[in-house]
């Protein structure tokens, strides 16, 4: 019973692993050519290969070991390239944008002026 658990728990990682990997790729396919360079990143390209021998080998091939190197590609993709590549591109979601502290949720406040 405690293997099963234990399997079942496995299986839960494995499968978030390969998620993780597979949206990674989304990402890096959706992001522009000219992102990567302006970012100082690897090429569009490598990040296309790597991202997409880890969902391989998350899918077909059960070695953790080229499960972690393949995370760990997934992990510095998301938390490192991708953000410069936001950045570069002038995308963001409005995290970026710096404002006033007297701004308000519909533009700045002057105090009635």
């Amino acid at each position: 019973m405690l293997m099963a658990g234990f399997n079942s728990l496995m299986g839960l990682l494995f499968l978030a692993m390969l998620v993780l990997a597979v949206v990674a790729l989304v990402f890096a396919v959706v992001a522009r050519e000219d992102a990567y360079r302006a970012a100082d990143k690897q090429s569009k390209q490598f990040w296309l290969i790597i991202l997409g021998i880890t969902v391989v080998v998350d899918l077909f091939l059960p070695m953790l070991f080229l499960q972690i190197a393949g995370l760990i590609a997934t992990v510095v993709f998301l938390v490192d390239v991708r953000p410069a590549l936001q950045q570069v591109s002038g995308g963001g979601g409005g995290r970026g944008r710096r404002g006033s502290s007297s701004d308000g949720p519909y533009g700045p406040y002057n105090g009635g002026r």
